[in-house]
């Protein structure tokens, strides 16, 4: 069956970094678009940034753009976020979707970021 498993989150200070990997098993991964979202709580799922299936076209939402980076590694089956600059409202359980016909139909279970201040 399809598996989305997220892994790279955890504590980082106020102006730190990390990079989180989402590893895709089960489907052909190059055919699908892939995004990143976040949840905090009590508040809805916002989409993060999203990147095409070759990696040619990304976007990112205007709260993250100049800090964070969406990149994939088709070879691997591997989409990633290196987030920098993380400030304390990036607080939230960060997810990667999988898209087709403009539906993300797949998820992965979370990781848990928190940006101490």
């Amino acid at each position: 069956q399809v598996q989305l498993v997220e892994s790279g989150g955890g504590l980082v200070q106020t102006g730190g970094s990390l990079r989180l990997s989402c590893a895709a098993s089960g489907l052909t991964f190059r055919n699908y678009d892939m995004g990143w979202f976040r949840q905090a709580s009590g508040k809805e799922r916002e989409i993060v940034a999203r990147i095409s299936r070759s990696g040619s076209s990304t976007g990112y939402a205007d709260f993250v753009k100049g800090r964070f980076i969406i990149s994939r590694d088709n070879a691997k089956n591997t989409v990633y976020l290196q987030m920098n600059s993380l400030k304390p409202e990036d607080t939230s359980v960060y997810y990667c979707g999988a898209q087709v016909n403009s539906v993300y139909k797949y998820w992965g279970q979370g990781t848990q970021v928190t940006v101490s201040s």
